[in-house]
């Protein structure tokens, strides 16, 4: 009777062992995501959407992990600027400046040099950030958008007004966050590295 009842317990607390282990796997609705009040269906939005801001310290620290977690998810990962106040707007039209003349995604090094020139930091004055801003652009060959034309500036604001009309539907507060699907927001908070928000995305990719 004894063997019995040890080998009971061991087969439930093998049990609930592996329920746990099961349950902390799956990224939970909440703490790891969440949906979205109404799904993004703009053909900005691919499978997977980085929504950052280049006013933000932390996008900016994202912004090295993202090779990383492209080779993690399998997805080329595209982005949305949040035009959620005055600041985020102003950001929003220097990155869709790039973007517009690109005709696509400013690559990594023009990224970096993006965010350094828009977080100069305290001290700086406007005409110092302009000059470093314009740097990032004439550097390359491109205009600086302080330079553009009435043309280039509606062909500018278009893209902001895109980037607004996505802001307010997805009603985000916080960046950088992921969009997968155009459904599920990432809770970057809630996952301890680059690995963790990975394996969210590809759990969210699989959902419907």
């Amino acid at each position: 009777m004894s063997k019995i009842l040890k080998n009971i317990t061991l087969l439930i607390i093998t049990a609930l062992f592996i329920a746990g282990c099961s349950d902390s796997d799956t990224p939970k609705q909440g703490e790891q995501y969440q949906p979205l009040t109404t799904p993004l269906t703009q053909t900005e939005i691919k499978p997977v959407t980085e929504v950052f801001s280049l006013t933000c310290g932390h996008c900016r620290n994202m912004e090295a992990s993202i090779p990383e977690l492209e080779k993690l998810t399998n997805q080329d990962i595209s982005k949305i600027h949040v035009t959620f106040n005055d600041q985020a707007q102003v950001a929003a039209l220097i990155y869709y400046a790039a973007v517009m003349q690109l005709n696509h995604m400013p690559d990594e090094a023009m990224m970096k040099d993006l965010f350094a020139a828009v977080q100069l930091g305290e001290g700086t004055t406007i005409s110092q950030q302009q000059k470093a801003i314009e740097e990032v652009f004439t550097s390359r060959h491109m205009i600086s958008p302080y330079s553009f034309d009435d043309l280039q500036q509606k062909a500018l604001f278009r893209y902001l007004n895109q980037a607004i009309d996505i802001s307010k539907q997805g009603e985000f507060n916080s960046v950088p966050t992921f969009i997968v699907n155009g459904k599920y927001e990432v809770l970057v908070g809630g996952h301890k590295d680059i690995q963790d928000i990975a394996k969210t995305i590809n759990f969210l990719l699989k959902q419907p």
